[in-house]
């Protein structure tokens, strides 16, 4: 998916790599080949299912765009240094800014401040990327 935008603000790089993360979470999960079970799939009763305390997962697999569009964000993160791209991620994936600010072992106001750059270089350089073209 090419970029046609030409001005990026650090608000669009900030939804995006949201959606990368909403994308990611919503890809079915890696396993290990060559494992199967020759045991029979257990059928439960309607009481049963009723009863139990899981609940059936909702598992919507994304589309074809939105995994080319989050590998286009996974390509943007190599632009940021190995902090920048904790922090920015730990935030697309909405943690907060108490549980972020924990884990760099600064303030909630710093913390905010290094997602701005951080979300401001890579918008630099998408605009820089775009204007050459």
């Amino acid at each position: 998916m090419a970029n046609t935008k030409t001005n990026w603000t650090a608000e669009d790089v900030a939804h995006r790599f949201e959606e990368a993360a909403s994308t990611a979470r919503r890809l079915p999960p890696v396993r290990v080949q060559g494992y199967f079970t020759l045991w029979p799939a257990v059928v439960r009763s309607e009481w049963e299912r009723m009863s139990a305390d899981e609940r059936p997962k909702m598992h919507f697999q994304p589309s074809p765009a939105e995994v080319d569009a989050m590998l286009e964000v996974m390509r943007w993160v190599q632009w940021l240094e190995l902090d920048q791209r904790h922090l920015v991620w730990m935030r697309a994936k909405r943690y907060g800014w108490r549980e972020i600010s924990i884990r760099f072992a600064c303030c909630t106001k710093t913390a905010q401040r290094h997602w701005q750059v951080a979300l401001q270089s890579v918008a630099q350089r998408l605009s820089t990327l775009n204007d050459g073209k």
